[in-house]
């Protein structure tokens, strides 16, 4: 997918490319404006990569709840996100029928549609984005996939010769033991 570095940055509106990492932050672009700057490491930066909507059964990738919304809207840009909650749980209903009704809030879903639509303007949602990249090989060939299947057999173990058993002599058994004690 081409939106693996896309993030999100707390306190800034938008959503942001990473371009590079500095020595004490990272340059980005916007992605509706192409204007690059740069951050601290200070900064709080979430990448959307990592972030995930929560459903009753399991949490789905935030790029899945996207392509949804990319399928149910040919394409094209979807709700507002200053619509009213009435419509934005209606557009949640149909990107995402089984969302967790409890843990997914009005502000989480109006943040979706923002992105989206932002993704959307910008030029990152089309048919192609959601494509799985084929991995590459040196010559720029996509890569077969190979199913190597191990067989492990296991040599058969060395016996390690047997220790000499040592039987002890009834003398040794009942020899006392030493008396000599240290005189203070």
């Amino acid at each position: 997918m081409l939106l693996e570095k896309i993030i999100s940055i707390s306190g800034k509106p938008g959503l942001y490319k990473l371009v590079s990492q500095l020595r004490n932050g990272f340059i980005i672009e916007d992605v509706t404006s192409k204007k690059k700057v740069s951050i601290g490491n200070s900064s709080q930066v979430s990448l959307l990569d990592n972030i995930a909507m929560f459903t009753f059964e399991k949490e789905v990738p935030l790029f899945e709840v996207f392509e949804n919304i990319a399928k149910n809207n040919d394409y094209k840009e979807t709700i507002s996100h200053k619509s009213s909650d009435a419509d934005l749980k209606d557009f949640m209903l149909a990107s995402l029928p089984n969302y967790d009704t409890e843990r997914v809030y009005s502000s989480d879903i109006k943040k979706l549609a923002q992105w989206y639509n932002v993704l959307h303007k910008a030029g990152y949602i089309t048919p192609d984005s959601f494509v799985k990249a084929e991995p590459e090989t040196l010559d720029g060939e996509p890569a077969e996939e190979l199913n190597i299947e191990k067989e492990t057999k296991k040599a058969p173990k060395a016996e390690k010769p047997a220790a000499p058993k040592v039987k002890a002599t009834s003398a040794a058994k009942s020899a006392p033991k030493s008396t000599h004690r240290k005189q203070g």
